[in-house]
């Protein structure tokens, strides 16, 4: 059957990957703060080797976390990139005053119920709020949209990251983004689908753990502490 007279849909396909885990917080929010990852368990690094495509172009935020993440994938026998820009904007929200602090003691002083984050405008103290994240986030996957259509385009970024991104191709909605979990190594597809008369976003996968089939394997990888906690977040 021709497909002459049919539009052309065109895909531009993003692998998003979650850095490793951070074992030296020491139990303290981190957030932007530029600490080493857990790139120790190889197996977890064969694994989303075999599922991410080749000839790729790779991104990175600006936070070595993320390039560790990438060079043990590599060291895993996926084929290295000849280069991989870090970008700025891919990096986790920055927490401001809260970086630093214990965890469990700067949620254990909040009221019954409460979480510093009650809304997605909110700013940590000094910090940025999950819609300047948001912000920054979309504006960089717009650009590269633009500059490497029709390809595939893995980025190593952060939790917080990935779930703006996941917020974009649910339509812009932003507080959906929160109710999603992303896991440390875990892989999320987001394809942006363009033509003439279209554009909109297909979402084939998120928080794909490729090791979990191994199931004594799944046992022992333990994720660190979340950079960011997310609040709980209510679906209409």
């Amino acid at each position: 059957m021709s497909n002459a007279g049919k539009p052309l849909i065109v895909s531009t396909r993003w692998w998003w990957i979650r850095h490793a885990p951070v074992r030296e917080d020491e139990g303290r929010i981190y957030g932007q703060k530029d600490l080493n990852c857990d790139t120790s368990d190889r197996v977890v690094f064969e694994a989303v080797g075999k599922i991410l495509p080749r000839n790729a172009v790779w991104y990175a935020s600006n936070l070595k976390r993320t390039h560790q993440t990438a060079d043990a994938i590599w060291a895993a026998g996926f084929p290295k990139p000849s280069d991989m820009p870090h970008v700025n904007a891919f990096a986790e929200q920055h927490l401001g005053d809260l970086q630093g602090m214990n965890r469990a003691a700067f949620y254990a002083s909040l009221p019954a119920g409460s979480h510093w984050l009650t809304g997605i405008d909110e700013p940590a103290p000094g910090g940025e709020s999950f819609m300047d994240l948001y912000n920054r986030v979309c504006a960089a996957i717009e650009r590269i949209n633009a500059e490497q259509v029709g390809r595939d385009v893995i980025v190593v970024a952060h939790g917080g990251t990935i779930r703006a991104a996941v917020a974009l191709a649910l339509g812009g909605q932003p507080d959906k983004g929160l109710a999603f979990d992303i896991d440390n190594c875990s892989v999320t597809r987001l394809d942006h689908l363009s033509g003439a008369n279209y554009t909109g976003w297909r979402l084939p996968m998120v928080n794909q753990q490729p090791w979990i089939a191994d199931a004594s394997h799944n046992a022992m990888h333990q994720p660190a502490g979340p950079e960011i906690e997310p609040p709980p977040t209510k679906l209409a």
